[in-house]
């Protein structure tokens, strides 16, 4: 696969859309964050991504990751190892990281361009660092000084990599069922004993230390979710000693062959405490929120590498000429770009791929002034934009990485079926992001049972009232016909939400799934309507870039025209309600 970053539309959006460069460098702590720093780490970082990591991505899939029963050891795939070394000593494990303890501070608004880069060029690679981010996350907010000082300095490196314990055998999403034990020991530290399952970097070779963020219950744990503590459980203990947290095999699976999905059984391995007893679910949700926002930029990284691969095929392939007369009159056929269903297919990626790369770029936006912006009221606003952000990114990218790699397939017809092109597995790697971190469905309860209606629906109202703000203050920008009746239609469904799912809680969870594809199918409508006017500026203005901004002109109109329509059927879909799903009876099915 021949991947090349999309560093001309990353920098539109990051510096002409959302003005990153104007405010990253204003909050404290991000000044060296102009935009010839930007611009010079991005440069290298693609660089990387497109001849270090990307040369691995087809035979970390042909070749896959070995476990060996006897030592209980995993081998990652040929090239795995030399590329992760070179990720890390060039300091894109550290990017984002505390400077106190070996990171560059650098904003995450970088890291998030970063990690689309290394998506889109290895996505099985890219799982062993990117699961380390929320380690990192979890012990800064919740670790003692000690673990801090000893355990991020080698995370944010690289020397060693961090993972999520939750998944067990018998419970997935309800976690207030597991059932892995932590007994207390004489000199402070915990015995712990359970298994786990899907643990992604569970075990491998690219480090010598593996830190297993876990989560058990304590003797003493009241029952359900209340109940859970967090445990840090090393690999390796400090005298250099094997802990007792072995891999028992890994998964079988349909994609991301190269990424080591684990099960891990841990047989009274010594860890300590994170946090505060029978509170862990608080630190893990901070790793969650971090991962959930990672796999967004999975499917988005995905999407775009499956739009590399199936637009050269599209203008390379002969077949049949143009309905509307020749347009290649001296080769025997025309490249298939010119039929109508092919450029259907191209337009839906190429519209919601970089109306996606906005949603995700404004939420990364948020999160680094929610984290450091001296005004506290800035704060709260940019983290209520996030947290209501958060499950929309996960699922509206993940749903459309797919939706997306699946349409390049389709274009390239009987050879994207094939080994002979990349399609076929950026097929199957960008189906499980609709599933892992909180399946989509998950995402979408979690936006209308809870997001919308926090802190009495505050966020929901300041989303409202910044697309409401777009449109009064901006009435020549283009499409705002079809973006003020889809917002309409969101505001009817939220209402709609409001009067039912309140008193029934059935029909919240039946209008939820397609209550989030409307929110987000609107917000990205938002983001097209604001890119549309940013490029007309700049034709208007006389830039020489003619076509980069017409094609932003152009994929607007498509967007507005061709996919935001969805938003009437999913009100159609909401306002049903729920007895067509509920009624029939179980034995019925």
């Amino acid at each position: 696969m021949s991947y090349q970053a999309p560093l001309r539309d990353m920098q539109f959006v990051l510096y002409e859309l959302l003005k990153g460069d104007e405010i990253l460098p204003a909050l404290p702590g991000y000044e060296d964050a102009t935009r010839d720093i930007m611009d010079a780490m991005l440069t290298e970082g693609a660089k990387l991504a497109q001849n270090v990591i990307a040369p691995t991505n087809t035979n970390g899939d042909r070749q896959g990751c070995h476990y060996d029963p006897e030592s209980k050891n995993v081998t990652t795939p040929d090239g795995f190892k030399e590329a992760y070394k070179q990720f890390a000593e060039a300091g894109w494990t550290a990017l984002s990281a505390p400077v106190e303890y070996g990171g560059q501070g650098m904003p995450h608004t970088l890291n998030t361009l970063a990690e689309e880069m290394m998506c889109s060029a290895n996505l099985s690679l890219g799982m062993y660092p990117g699961l380390t981010h929320g380690a990192v996350n979890a012990l800064i907010g919740y670790g003692t000084n000690e673990q801090k000082d000893y355990f991020l300095p080698r995370l944010i490196s690289g020397e060693w990599t961090g993972t999520m314990c939750l998944t067990e055998p018998h419970c997935g999403t309800d976690l207030g069922l597991i059932r892995t034990k932590a007994e207390p020991q004489a000199d402070g530290s915990y015995a712990i004993s359970g298994t786990k399952i899907w643990i992604t970097g569970g075990e491998h070779d690219l480090v010598d230390n593996i830190i297993h963020l876990v989560l058990a219950k304590l003797p003493d744990a009241p029952g359900g979710s209340k109940g859970i503590s967090l445990f840090l459980v090393p690999k390796v203990l400090e005298d250099g000693s094997r802990n007792p947290a072995f891999c028992g095999g890994l998964e079988h699976k349909m994609g991301i062959k190269g990424s080591a999905t684990c099960v891990m059984n841990f047989e009274e391995a010594k860890g300590w405490l994170i946090g505060e007893p029978h509170k862990g679910l608080q630190a893990m949700f901070v790793m969650m929120n971090s991962a959930r926002l990672m796999v967004g930029l999975q499917g988005l990284g995905v999407a775009e590498a499956a739009y590399q691969v199936s637009l050269g095929f599209a203008k390379d392939r002969l077949q049949s000429r143009s309905l509307a007369g020749p347009q290649a009159p001296d080769k025997p056929a025309d490249p298939i770009i010119v039929h109508p269903d092919v450029r259907r297919m191209l337009l839906r990626q190429k519209a919601t791929i970089e109306g996606s790369r906005a949603l995700a770029y404004f939420t990364a936006l948020n999160l680094d002034i929610a984290h450091t912006a001296e005004d506290p009221a800035e704060r709260e606003h940019a983290d209520d934009m996030v947290q209501l952000l958060t499950p929309v990114v996960k699922a509206f990218l993940t749903d459309e990485g797919f939706f997306c790699a699946n349409d390049g397939l389709q274009l390239m017809g009987g050879s994207g079926f094939t080994q002979d092109w990349p399609l076929e597995q950026l097929v199957r790697d960008a189906r499980i992001t609709r599933i892992y971190e909180g399946t989509n469905g998950i995402q979408a309860l979690d936006l209308v049972g809870r997001k919308i209606g926090m802190n009495g629906g505050r966020a929901l109202k300041r989303f409202f009232a910044m697309l409401d703000g777009f449109i009064n203050d901006n009435p020549q920008a283009p499409n705002l016909p079809q973006l003020k009746a889809a917002i309409a239609r969101l505001q009817k469904a939220t209402m709609w939400l409001m009067q039912n799912g309140m008193s029934d809680r059935e029909q919240a969870g039946s209008a939820a799934t397609p209550y989030l594809r409307l929110f987000a199918l609107t917000a990205v409508g938002y983001f097209w309507s604001r890119m549309a006017l940013t490029a007309q500026q700049q034709l208007d203005a006389g830039s020489s870039e003619t076509d980069f901004y017409q094609a932003k002109v152009h994929s607007a109109r498509f967007y507005m025209d061709k996919l935001l329509p969805q938003t009437e059927a999913l009100l159609t879909e909401i306002e049903a309600g729920k007895d067509s799903l509920m009624e029939m009876a179980v034995g019925q099915f």
